[in-house]
């Protein structure tokens, strides 16, 4: 029988060169699985254009375990593209890369489709990065679990990135010059209002308008609210989650009851200062006793009610709002209590023939158009012709009533409750707040909780809070 198969043991060590070898006669079902060993191959047989793997085969990669050849050699060395970088440009996995950002700050985009183990070195050239950041923009996928961009912000920094998985993404390992982490969230503006909960109306007769929750602005130069000017902005940096309050409208005066100062609103989050508008004033009520006839103070003050003697409108809180209106005595045609303070002008004062009008709100065009908010509550009436009751200010301010519970302050506006003037009537609530942010879309994260309403003006993404909630930079 002639000889087809030769045994291992019928081999010598050493005995099979590449020479003896015809290219194609030998396939891999032609070797059993650990037949083939080491000692029976001469040195030097196995060559790199024997092996089928994908990718480069040189000297400077080797074959990872997913049958592929990689450039990250045996030592932890990386294959440095030597040319140095001055503008943006995409990274390909497993190099190294030289980035001189003397004239301009730029972004190093990574790889699209990452595989688990590729790496990236970045490294400063020039020593400029202080000067001039280098950006990392991800490329849909994540850095250290958050997708928005990072930065090199270091003098000679160099940091290491390696890709894990689809959850963390790229992971910073080693880096030089870094303080406490290689990487640093990017920092971008945003622009801002803030308006707090509305006070309510009193209640009863004869009774004070709530002011409007207190207006705080940074956008385009508008002012804020008691005549202060436009804030500075903020500036959140990415990966940040930045919390969102908006302040609820306070309850109005039920029977001979005052209304209930608003809720703050407010913007907090690690590195900044926190912005908090305070709730609007509530509004005082009819007392013979003269002990409950003064309105509260707030971001605008609440404005009086109606009493033997004098009552007192509340104070409106600096750069927020004004003051509410106060009531005069003695008793006095119309009858009427003082109108709640507005974020642009005082609540007006009842006497003799001028009744408690609320004052009126702002303007402001940060979502892209003119909206007014913030407008004081009316104070309310005698029951009773010919006496009428305040209107309510531009802006949400709820109207007083002749004869009846005072009107609600628009919901998200700010605006104050109106006042009662019925015996047993309420006052109006005031209107919930609102947070509204302005910022580069190109900035914009995307997450949020609390459910906010977004839409874009030109290259801003406007997000428009009406509940509580939270947006991460």
């Amino acid at each position: 029988m002639p000889l087809t198969k030769v045994n291992t043991s019928g081999i010598a060590d050493d005995a099979i060169t590449s020479a003896k070898i015809a290219t194609g006669v030998v396939s891999a079902s032609d070797v059993a699985d650990g037949t083939l060993t080491g000692d029976k191959l001469a040195d030097n047989t196995l060559s790199l254009a024997k092996l089928s793997a994908t990718g480069t085969k040189n000297s400077t990669t080797f074959l990872r375990g997913d049958n592929t050849f990689a450039t990250v050699t045996a030592d932890g060395t990386v294959d440095w593209d030597t040319t140095v970088k001055t503008s943006g440009f995409t990274a390909t996995a497993n190099k190294g890369f030289f980035c001189n950002t003397t004239s301009a700050a730029f972004t190093v985009t990574l790889p699209a489709s990452p595989s688990a183990g590729d790496e990236i070195v970045i490294l400063d050239y020039a020593g400029t990065f202080d000067t001039n950041a280098l950006t990392i923009n991800p490329n849909g996928n994540k850095i250290e679990g958050a997708t928005g961009n990072q930065q090199l912000t270091g003098d000679r920094e160099g940091a290491r990135l390696v890709y894990i998985d689809t959850t963390q993404g790229w992971l910073a390992y080693s880096g030089i010059n870094e303080g406490t982490d290689a990487l640093s969230p990017v920092p971008y503006t945003v622009d801002f209002l803030v308006i707090a909960g509305g006070g309510g109306g009193g209640g009863h007769i004869q009774s004070g308008g709530g002011g409007a929750g207190g207006y705080r602005n940074s956008y385009s130069n508008e002012p804020s609210g008691g005549g202060g000017s436009s804030e500075t902005s903020l500036t959140f940096s990415s990966g940040i989650v930045y919390t969102i309050t908006v302040g609820a409208g306070g309850a109005g005066g039920s029977g001979q009851a005052k209304g209930t100062t608003g809720s703050n609103s407010s913007i907090s989050g690690t590195g900044i200062t926190t912005i908090t508008s305070s709730g609007g004033g509530g509004a005082g009520t009819f007392n013979p006793a003269n002990t409950l006839q003064d309105g509260l103070s707030g971001g605008s003050g609440g404005g009086a009610g109606r009493i033997n003697g004098s009552g007192t409108g509340g104070s409106g809180t600096a750069n927020q709002g004004y003051n509410g209106g106060s009531t005069t005595t003695p008793y006095s045609s119309p009858f009427t209590g003082g109108g709640g303070g507005g974020a642009s002008a005082v609540g007006t004062s009842a006497s003799g023939a001028t009744v408690g009008n609320g004052g009126n709100g702002l303007d402001s065009s940060i979502t892209g158009s003119s909206v007014t908010r913030g407008g004081g509550g009316g104070g309310g009436a005698t029951n009773g012709t010919p006496y009428t009751a305040g209107s309510g200010g531009t802006g949400g301010g709820g109207n007083g009533n002749e004869n009846a519970n005072g009107s609600n302050g628009t919901v998200n506006t700010g605006g104050g409750g109106g006042g009662s003037s019925a015996s047993s009537g309420n006052g109006g609530s005031g209107g919930k707040g609102v947070v509204i942010l302005r910022m580069p879309t190109a900035s914009y994260s995307g997450t949020t909780t609390g459910s906010p309403t977004v839409t874009t003006s030109g290259s801003d993404t406007i997000l428009v809070f009406n509940d509580s909630g939270s947006i991460t930079g």
